[in-house]
């Protein structure tokens, strides 16, 4: 007998019993759009991260002083009163060689006031090199200069939450007055907008003017302590290097003795990319074994079926044999009505995988990614799935005694 004869047979049989075919395809196909759904969200975060760290700067390495503890009670990373302002431009001046930008950064939050209007928000003390380090732009009036960082200028650039909250969209901001705390601030530019970052934190809520400014002017302090310093490298590839280097000046100007540890910390984009990295590789592992759980019920649920199939069909199983059908073709039909209806199943699933996908993604705000391999893969996988579970229920009807078929009630 043909195969093409056996699969016309196939056919014929599940079309007998349509309610039947479709829920045996249902269970697959929940489990395809399941395996879209985690492939689809999986490449999402992936491509989020690399956007989001990308956002943060160009090969960017922070620096920040020893965490501050009280007690039992650990202040944070920037807390210490440990680095300065003149250990960034010891770096700048020092490892030019491996570190193309520097900036210090202070920051504190405040109360903004421009005529009655007024909002809370960060107020970054900076320098110019920020710019460079971390992908901002000015998209109206300019930056601040050296010199004006220098002397300690009360200038301003602003982001583009602040001036929607003190300017609204019609008022230019460059040039206007604006208090900070009870010192005033000339705004002389816009920051591009950012949007918010993967912890949905508004980036664009921000105030950047020189950071010897916020220090003399609203954190009033009398040392020169920073926060952190931000740095990008001329080359990833030198970042061990680099954080050798930084860490040995830093001890050097820190007097810091070989048994003492140091007092201030590093990281750079690759630790907080692994860092992301491992929570979303959990989640897409999760959402993969959800997947690969419901491929399985589903599966079992068409072995059931095929089972059911069987029995039912014990006599007919009988006659064909009896005028001339082999085991083997018995074996061959009951596998391919088990693949017809896994792979059926596979192709509606991802169908309504890829607009499942883009429905989650649109109502939680989450990117997805649905590369063509993935649609392909799933649909392989469900093909695999019907020729696996369906494979038992065949070898048992291929096995059976013609005679005692014919003679079955």
């Amino acid at each position: 007998m043909s195969f093409t004869t056996i699969f016309k047979v196939s056919l014929r049989s599940l079309g007998r019993n349509p309610i039947r075919s479709f829920l045996s395809c249902l269970g697959i196909g929940i489990g395809i759009v399941a395996v879209i759904l985690a492939m689809a969200i999986g490449e999402g975060a992936k491509t989020m991260m690399v956007k989001e760290i990308s956002s943060m700067g160009n090969n960017l390495m922070m620096v920040f002083p020893e965490r501050r503890n009280r007690g039992p009670v650990s202040g944070g990373m920037g807390q210490g009163q440990t680095m300065t302002a003149e250990d960034a431009e010891a770096i700048k001046r020092e490892l030019g060689h491996l570190v193309k930008s520097v900036s210090p950064q202070v920051r504190t939050t405040v109360q903004m006031m421009y005529g009655a209007k007024n909002w809370a928000g960060n107020v970054q003390g900076v320098a110019t090199d920020v710019l460079d380090i971390s992908n901002w732009t000015v998209t109206e009036g300019r930056f601040f200069t050296d010199d004006e960082t220098k002397l300690a200028a009360r200038v301003c650039v602003i982001g583009t939450t602040v001036q929607s909250n003190l300017f609204g969209d019609d008022e230019s901001p460059i040039g206007k007055i604006i208090r900070l705390k009870n010192m005033t601030f000339r705004v002389i530019g816009v920051l591009g907008s950012k949007g918010a970052n993967n912890w949905g934190q508004d980036q664009d809520d921000v105030i950047m003017a020189p950071y010897t400014s916020v220090h003399r002017y609203l954190q009033r302090s009398k040392f020169n302590t920073v926060n952190m310093m931000n740095l990008s490298l001329v080359s990833m590839d030198d970042l061990d290097e680099a954080k050798r280097e930084v860490a040995a000046l830093l001890r050097q100007r820190h007097h810091l003795a070989d048994w003492q540890d140091n007092d201030f910390e590093t990281r750079d984009t690759t630790e907080i990319m692994n860092t992301i990295g491992s929570v979303t590789g959990i989640v897409g592992m999760l959402l993969l074994i959800f997947s690969v759980i419901t491929l399985v019920v589903g599966g079992i649920g068409i072995m059931n079926i095929m089972l059911v199939s069987v029995t039912e069909r014990i006599r007919e199983i009988g006659l064909r044999m009896s005028i001339g059908a082999t085991p083997r073709n018995i074996l061959v039909q009951f596998i391919l009505e088990a693949m017809v209806l896994s792979t059926v199943g596979g192709a509606a699933g991802v169908g309504v995988g890829i607009g499942a996908s883009h429905i989650v993604g649109a109502a939680a705000g989450w990117p997805v990614l649905i590369e063509p391999a993935s649609a392909v893969y799933a649909f392989i996988i469900s093909s695999v799935v019907g020729l696996f579970f369906g494979f038992y229920p065949a070898w048992r009807a291929s096995k059976l005694n013609p005679i005692d078929c014919l003679r079955y009630e």
